[in-house]
């Protein structure tokens, strides 16, 4: 038996993109199911719509959750299109939604949108695993009208704190970007009005088998070569953790950031 962590990118941009849309891809038939931490924090996102919107896009729009709830929320005049890179993915969405606005398969970097097309655009999760944070808050700001509005739930540093130690092995981890990162790059994106609220989101898990099935249910196991680890470190870090047991289980830490931008 052996566990993949979740990895920066080390090689090249389409080696990575490429892993990571597979392991989304096999991810998706029980993503629903497993993703309830991802749920949750979804949710911090929808104070912050827009009291109106037509042209919708749901980045990284995974088995399609968000984008049916926000053509719901918006009524049958909206048009929402759910996009991602994971062809599974959205072949699930589709399945499930049934056509709704489109589902689009593309890359957060070079969206295959027109310009000045969108009254929102909307994503939970998915922006960490951009590698260019630049070139991806540009193309938003591009594909937005003047007046449109992003939303963005992204993930910062500390996140899966806890699963990095227990494992010991940290630099298996995505290089989760910080919040200063995430507003310089929006700013030079363009966006006129900029904000980002934090949160620290704790979630409590049986066993570590439940903990890893967690982040490798929703497709976080994009692992670089060399990094599986071995039944004997499945038993060390089950040890680990248990030290950090509290009476509602284990904990895994999610620092939320959740950006705001606007577009003149």
């Amino acid at each position: 038996m052996s566990v993949s962590m979740v990895s920066s990118p080390k090689a090249p941009d389409r080696d990575w993109r490429q892993r990571v849309a597979h392991a989304f891809s096999r991810a998706a038939p029980r993503y629903a199911h497993l993703a309830k931490a991802q749920q949750v924090l979804g949710e911090a996102l929808w104070p912050y719509l827009p009291a109106r919107a037509e042209r919708i896009l749901d980045l990284g729009c995974g088995p399609g959750h968000w984008s049916a709830r926000l053509a719901a929320h918006y009524g049958p005049t909206s048009r929402v299109v759910g996009l991602d890179l994971a062809t599974g993915m959205l072949a699930h969405a589709r399945a499930e939604h049934g056509a709704l606005g489109g589902w689009l398969q593309g890359d957060a970097a070079a969206l295959p949108l027109a310009n000045a097309s969108l009254d929102l655009a909307f994503s939970n999760l998915a922006l960490q695993w951009c590698p260019d944070l630049e070139a991806a808050l540009g193309e938003l700001h591009r594909v937005l009208r003047p007046g449109g509005r992003a939303l963005i739930n992204t993930l910062g540093p500390g996140t899966l704190r806890e699963v990095g130690e227990a494992w010991q092995r940290p630099a298996a981890l995505l290089a989760f970007r910080s919040r200063d990162r995430h507003l310089a790059a929006a700013r030079l994106a363009g966006f006129a009005e900029v904000r980002c609220d934090t949160q620290v989101e704790r979630f409590h898990y049986p066993d570590l088998a439940a903990v890893m099935a967690s982040i490798k249910g929703v497709g976080a196991q994009a692992a670089r070569p060399g990094a599986r680890l071995s039944r004997r470190d499945l038993a060390q870090a089950a040890r680990r953790y248990e030290r950090r047991r509290t009476p509602t289980g284990l904990p895994v830490s999610y620092h939320r950031l959740t950006l705001v931008l606007d577009k003149e």
